[in-house]
């Protein structure tokens, strides 16, 4: 019969200094912090989703706001935009009806915020058989002889040309006179946003060098500086939907 060996016997008392004993699973990774709460104002309901709202923009005629809506869109899907026209003769009146517009400058007024936006050239417009459109630019001695027809509401002015002759009869609306140039009537001078806006075959266009200019810029009322006009302000400017105010 074969001889078992005795294994020793653990010794008894404490345990050596060199060896550590295994902590508990509790004891090895401390309670997670429980996260702050967040005390929201007083009456509101933090788990209450925006109200449905419009973003009402004014545009006069020939202001060209459409990548500016569409970056909106994009970045406030929330938020519905509404493009209201406006006149440019009630164009004060019709800011107290919108969140913002863009209107032509100069518009002084304390009680408004305005902001500078872009220069738009001046062209002349006339039939496609004139011998104004030989030039790739024009200048007012070009226009010597020339008759000019009147528009409503002039966004340049009231037009005075050495050498020109205002047509006989009341102003008409920028698409009418386009239409009426075309006849061989006269020639129209409007800002090129309002010639490619109303363009027909039978009538062309072409910078005018030393002609007026018309200011766009985007005003709104001072007592209305919402978070939106904040945003829109932001797209006009070119800022990202991360960039600081």
């Amino acid at each position: 019969m074969a001889k078992q060996t005795r294994r020793p016997g653990r010794p008894s008392g404490p345990a050596p200094s060199g060896r550590r004993n295994k902590a508990a699973p509790a004891e090895r990774f401390p309670p997670r912090t429980p996260p702050k709460k967040t005390t929201a104002a007083p009456g509101a309901d933090a788990s209450a989703p925006e109200q449905p709202r419009t973003f009402r923009l004014g545009a006069v005629e020939g202001a060209t706001p459409g990548r500016w809506i569409d970056t909106w869109k994009t970045r406030m899907p929330h938020v519905a935009i509404e493009l209201v026209p406006i006149p440019l003769s009630s164009q004060r009146a019709a800011i107290d009806e919108v969140d913002a517009a863009l209107v032509r400058l100069p518009l002084d007024d304390g009680s408004l915020h305005v902001i500078r936006l872009y220069d738009e050239v001046p062209v002349v417009v006339a039939p496609v058989d004139s011998h104004l459109l030989a030039a790739d630019e024009l200048t007012a001695d070009d226009l010597a002889g020339e008759t000019v027809i009147p528009v409503v509401d002039h966004p340049l002015g009231e037009l005075r040309l050495d050498g020109t002759e205002p047509a006989r009869f009341p102003p008409l609306t920028a698409s009418d006179a386009v239409a009426t140039s075309a006849s061989g009537v006269g020639i129209v001078i409007v800002p090129m946003s309002i010639a490619r806006l109303h363009h027909r075959k039978d009538v062309d266009y072409r910078p005018l060098a030393d002609g007026p200019t018309s200011t766009v810029g985007l005003a709104w009322r001072r007592d209305r500086t919402t978070s939106d006009v904040e945003t829109f302000i932001g797209i006009v400017r070119g800022r990202t939907a991360n960039s600081s105010r």
